[in-house]
């Protein structure tokens, strides 16, 4: 079984409704760092050198690759990322090799072969 890692950069009111997208459309769960910033195309302003722009969050879902695609829409319609700017971005890389999944790959599978 092969799997890709959703990284998603977020507005942190967005956090939990990028969450849940993701569950929704069958990530089986997500790891959330707190308190990233970023800067994007237009730096904002700034008032004594500190940002006036709320932190984002980093959410990460490790999903299987035949779900990955639709995961990754469903978490940019959530996030409003296209509709939005600055609202935030989300991508996925291979994942080459892991380790520690074997609870989840029976409901993998299972969530695969209801689909097909």
């Amino acid at each position: 079984m092969k799997f890709k890692l959703i990284i998603a950069l977020v507005t942190d009111e967005k956090t939990n409704a990028v969450i849940e997208a993701g569950r929704n459309e069958g990530a089986t769960g997500s790891t959330t760092i707190t308190a990233a910033r970023g800067e994007g195309l237009n730096p904002k302003k700034t008032f004594f050198g500190l940002t006036l722009e709320g932190q984002r969050d980093v959410v990460l879902f490790l999903v299987e690759e035949h779900s990955s695609r639709r995961i990754l829409e469903a978490i940019g319609r959530a996030g409003e990322f296209d509709t939005s700017q600055g609202a935030g971005v989300a991508f996925q890389v291979d994942i080459e090799d892991a380790v520690g999944l074997n609870t989840q790959i029976e409901n993998i599978q299972r969530q695969i072969e209801d689909r097909v």
